[in-house]
């Protein structure tokens, strides 16, 4: 069963009291698009690549792209640029645990990596989310499970948690639940280039003349919209609620219902 009570407290206030900034990591702005919406967006170069930026306050998030090395790349980029005190891996997962409902919030304890079975331990949440290298269908789902006893599944919070704990700073996921466990996800990666940028008006007229994924990409489409509603809501709560020198860090981050 998983334990709903946050790991450290102290950890959480220390860097409260010490940051200025919180940076958030997303693979896709429509993964996040309710919470910064009205945020500045600013253009910023590192190492040869403009990065498109979203500030507001405290807070600043980048949507790196799809895939490991895109959120290597946007993690680098916002931890040289903006010396942040805490880096989240933010944005959707599918759930390996049948208990875990579409738009529900999941923050693991624990980060692995599919490729090396490397981990990272977060800061504070509870289970575990293992990223893999590709869209994992319901079939891929029951394997990474059965090997990894994950949680959750992504493709990028291994990468962001190697590059916070490779620059000393602490590290969180805090995700929503786009697609359940039993979910048959359409063929999505073939529509992603090489900057992990997703390209959605291809994927709309590959499956526009395969009416058998008509059912699947709409019910998809709504999931998303539901997850993204419920996680920017989150996050925003958050950001509102980490500078308040009496705010508990279970109030930081409620876990909701325990897993079994």
């Amino acid at each position: 069963m998983l334990n709903s009570r946050p790991r450290s407290g102290r950890v959480l206030q220390g860097w409260m009291a010490n940051t200025a900034k919180i940076a958030m990591v997303a693979a896709l702005e429509r993964e996040v698009h309710p919470l910064i919406k009205h945020w500045r967006r600013v253009e910023r170069e590192y190492e040869g690549r403009r990065f498109k930026f979203f500030e507001n306050g405290d807070a600043v998030l980048i949507c790196g792209g799809v895939g490991a090395e895109a959120a290597r790349r946007a993690t680098e980029a916002v931890i040289a640029l903006y010396q942040p005190g805490l880096v989240q891996s933010v944005g959707f997962a599918g759930g390996l645990d049948p208990a875990l409902k579409v738009a529900e919030i999941f923050s693991p304890s624990r980060v692995m990596d599919s490729t090396d079975g490397s981990s990272v331990e977060t800061m504070t949440g509870s289970g575990a989310l293992v990223s893999a290298v590709a869209t994992a269908g319901a079939e891929q789902k029951r394997k990474l499970a059965k090997s990894y006893r994950a949680h959750a599944v992504d493709m990028e919070a291994a990468a962001v948690a190697r590059g916070a704990q490779a620059r000393n700073v602490p590290f969180m996921a805090v995700k929503a639940i786009s697609d359940e466990s039993n979910f048959a996800m359409p063929p999505m990666d073939r529509f992603v280039d090489r900057d992990g940028q997703f390209r959605s008006g291809r994927f709309v007229v590959f499956a526009l003349f395969r009416p058998w994924l008509w059912r699947r990409v709409i019910q998809l489409a709504g999931n998303s919209a539901k997850a993204s509603k419920t996680l920017c809501a989150e996050l925003d709560r958050y950001i509102n609620s980490a500078k308040k020198p009496d705010i508990s860090a279970t109030e930081l981050h409620p876990m909701g219902k325990a897993l079994n």
